[in-house]
């Protein structure tokens, strides 16, 4: 990716994460710390009140603005949305507990008021999900159970992805990626060490990241699914399956210095 010699802070990414609830810490973190290894510039992470501690100890680079109480709340929304006016991309989703009706409604007021480009994963995937944010640009990181909680057929990728103008990437031992314009693209590669808890928030994480740094959302998700593959690859050689999403992330800046460094050769 390109970089101006003569940017400043915050011209080369700045990314908001909103997550986590009382039983779930990493997801949110895991996000953060991918889109921290992308290479952007500034990083916002709205977390519950009791993670406030361990998300300042997890990167001193997080500026952490906690909810009101242990989960997302609408008292929280506006809060949130104040936080998203300023940021270049905003990662819903991570560690939301599953089933609490009042999170998902939080979330689904902070989809309809966020006016940023939106990475949506785990509980910000919902049946309503593709038509709260049809024609803003989304990006929806869905596995097939999530899939199928939106109500959405592996085989109708494309066609919904179209119909409301946002980019699916469906992960799986072949990830699909539906463009805006129908077309389902492929990443192949990769091993099974990647179904280890955190990978899914370090994808949603990367492909925030690479957005912030104005990469158009489709190569920002081959992208990013091409390079989880690649580091996975690197560690099952030294690692077998017990690597973790943690591993993946501290693979990243040297896999992305070595694309760097194949587009200026």
């Amino acid at each position: 990716m390109k970089r101006s010699p003569e940017s400043h802070k915050g011209q080369n990414g700045i990314v908001a994460i909103v997550g986590g609830s009382r039983w779930m810490h990493g997801a949110p973190l895991m996000s953060a710390l991918a889109a921290q290894a992308s290479g952007v510039d500034l990083l916002y992470l709205c977390v519950p009140a009791c993670h406030e501690e361990v998300a300042k100890a997890a990167g001193l680079n997080l500026q952490v603005h906690p909810f009101a109480g242990n989960d997302l709340r609408v008292q929280d929304v506006e809060g949130v949305l104040e936080q998203l006016a300023s940021v270049d991309v905003a990662i819903i989703g991570p560690g939301i507990a599953h089933g609490d009706e009042n999170a998902t409604d939080a979330i689904n007021a902070i989809l309809k008021g966020a006016a940023c480009p939106l990475v949506l994963d785990a509980a910000a995937l919902q049946p309503t999900t593709l038509d709260t944010v049809s024609g803003k640009g989304a990006v929806l990181t869905p596995h097939l159970g999530e899939l199928e909680r939106m109500e959405v057929r592996p085989e109708d990728l494309g066609t919904m992805a179209k119909r409301h103008k946002a980019t699916i990437f469906l992960k799986g031992s072949i990830d699909r990626i539906a463009a805006p314009d129908g077309t389902v693209h492929t990443i192949e590669g990769g091993n099974a060490g990647l179904t280890v808890g955190g990978t899914g928030d370090t994808l949603a994480g990367l492909i925030g990241g690479f957005i912030a740094q104005h990469m158009e959302p489709v190569p920002a998700c081959l992208l990013a699914g091409k390079l989880m593959k690649q580091a996975a690859d690197l560690l099952y050689d030294e690692r077998w399956f017990s690597y973790t999403a943690q591993d993946v992330i501290n693979r990243i800046p040297g896999l992305l210095h070595r694309v760097d460094a194949q587009h200026a050769a």
